[in-house]
This record gives C-alpha cells, structure tokens and sequence, in this order.
C-alpha cells in the first residue's frame, strides 16, 4: 500500500532503483565484503585494498548499501555488518551470496533485459538470447555461470527445505522418493527427524551421484538409495509418498501433467504426494511469488500457481489437493492424495 508519506512519483523511482541496488549487492558479494566484516568493522581503505579496487567507489557502493541496512557504517569510512549482510557471507548456513552472484550474471541481466520479448511471446527470452528451450540448457555449457546458479539454488532451497521439514509431519511415511532430489539435501533433512523413514534420491544419473556425501554427513546413508533416471519416462515405484521441491514451478502444466502423471502411476494406494512450491497469494497481497513467478517466465518458460491452479493441474494428473500448509519460507507443502 502506497505510504502517506511518499509521493507516487518517490515511491516509483525507488521501485525502479531496485535493479541498481540488486547490482550494487552483486559487487559486495563478489569482493566478499560480508565474509570481510564478519569479525568487527573494517576501513574501506582496507577493504580496498584487499580486493584490490579503488577506494572511493568502494566507499560509494558501501554507503548506498548501508543506507538500506546491507552494512552498516559505524564511523565515517568504516563499515561492519549487520543481519542482512551476514545472510551474503559465505560460511553462512542457506548464504544468499551465490544468488546475489546469479543475479548480476551477465546472462541474467541479459535476460530480464528481453522481457518484453517473453511477453509478446509467452516463451522465455532465453530462447531468442541464447538459442535454448531452457536456461538450463545454456548453464550446462557455462561452467561459472552455472557454478553460480547450482550454488544459488543449494543456499535458496537450504531455506525452504528447512522451512517444509518443520511444516509438515512425515510420520507415517515407510518409503519416500525425492523426485528431481538433486545431492540430497531435503531428504537428509527429512530422514534425520524422522528415523523411521526409509528414501530414494531421484534424479539424472550425473546429478544423483553427488548425493552420497551429503547422506554420509547427515548419517542416513544406510537409510537411503540412489537411483538415475528421467522423471518425464517414469520415477521409482512403490513408495507411500513421493515429493517434489521447487521442480513443478519449471515446466509448463503440459510437461509438468507428464511428470505428475509418472507418479500416479508409481505411487502406492492409500500414498501422498507432496509439492514444496509457492502459492501465489490472490488479489493485490504482496507475495515474492509473483516476481518468481516472472523469472520463471523470462528463463525457462515455467511458472508460479494459485491453489486453483494447482488444484486442477493435480486433478489432470489424477490427484486430488487435500491441503496446503504454508511454511516460515515463500513456498507451502502441497499434499495431494490419489483421486
């Protein structure tokens, strides 16, 4: 809601500075300045130095960010932390400092840059910029840039699989399969709390292998399978439940009815299907969801869904939505049953 306080215009051109400040965030998170504060205020001559830029512009780009609480300047030209700016380091557990990285990729700005080309169209700008159906097509063949986006991805689910675990009561599960699973972390977290349950990490062969460090650390390896393949011919059978963390939200309802289909068939009578999305908020509600929900858009032709949205593209895949729970994170637990 628009503040009294703020004249229209005022409230504007701060929404349209955000890109400068999200660039602005981008450079202290590449010259580690939050890992460099950590331990108590540091000089920007200091700071400088150390990662060898010019001092003066550093000190521009520090004030800027501390006058919105990135850091904080205690004295003139000495800057510390601040809760915010512990959140960019990056010994920090679920850091945002590789998604800040992501975010001032050059593939990123390049593609929020052809939006418009993504509305005109309905298809990610992706396709136009780089010649690819999906960004993560063009990722694979750009090790940096997909360094930063698998990094990214790791400190942005570590929040929401914390988020889901503590949600949602998995007693009563035997056997669950992390459908697009990646290295495991979510289903770590799950078997941990539970000891009763017994997992499958699923996903593409070359993915699921980095699985089995992550287990070993959490202690449930024992507990726990590894298995290959592509979710869109078929997933693991016989499992009471299946879930499923931010991967519905990158496809298309086609695609994503194809996978969904693959678990109705797959999944036990009596199971439980579990979706760890956004749900967009209706009407005028500020939701995070709903800038996601562009991102997708503009760089893999994916998308965000209101409960109904969910409900009927459960329904074509044969399941039923019993119940949503929202989560301390931006997404909810969908749990859907078969129809």
């Amino acid at each position: 809601m628009q503040s009294q306080s703020i004249p229209p215009s005022a409230s504007l051109l701060q929404m349209m500075a955000g890109r400068w400040v999200a660039q602005a965030i981008f450079a202290a998170a590449k010259l580690g300045i939050a890992d460099r504060v950590k331990d108590g205020p540091v000089s920007v001559e200091a700071l400088a130095e150390a990662t060898g830029v010019h001092a003066p512009s550093l000190y521009r780009v520090l004030r800027a960010l501390a006058s919105i609480g990135v850091f904080v300047e205690s004295e003139p030209g000495l800057f510390g932390t601040t809760p915010i700016a512990d959140c960019l380091r990056s010994d920090a557990p679920g850091s945002l400092r590789a998604f800040a990285l992501m975010m001032g990729d050059a593939w990123h700005q390049r593609s929020w840059s052809d939006i418009l080309y993504s509305v005109e169209t309905g298809k990610p700008s992706t396709l136009r910029l780089y010649g690819v159906d999906t960004v993560f097509e063009y990722l694979a063949a750009q090790p940096e840039a997909g360094a930063h986006f698998d990094e990214a991805m790791t400190g942005f689910a570590t929040q929401v699989h914390r988020a889901a675990v503590a949600s949602y009561d998995f007693s009563g599960v035997r056997r669950l399969v992390d459908v697009g699973g990646g290295h495991g972390a979510l289903l770590a977290a799950i078997l941990s709390r539970h000891p009763e349950v017994r997992g499958v990490v699923f996903d593409q062969p070359h993915v699921v292998r980095g699985a089995q460090p992550n287990l070993e650390r959490a202690g449930v390896a024992a507990r726990c399978e590894l298995i290959g393949g592509d979710f869109f011919r078929a997933v693991p059978g016989g499992a009471d439940a299946y879930i499923l963390s931010a991967i519905v939200h990158d496809w298309s309802d086609e695609d994503a009815a194809v996978l969904l289909q693959n678990i109705r068939r797959a999944i036990v009578d009596g199971g439980r299907l579990l979706l760890v999305e956004s749900v967009i908020q209706p009407g005028n509600t500020p939701d995070f969801g709903k800038l996601l929900d562009l991102e997708m858009l503009i760089t893999c032709g994916g998308r965000e869904r209101t409960e109904a949205e969910f409900r009927a593209l459960l329904a074509a895949a044969g399941f039923r939505l019993a119940r949503v729970f929202p989560t301390a994170s931006a997404t909810s637990v969908i749990e859907a049953v078969p129809a």
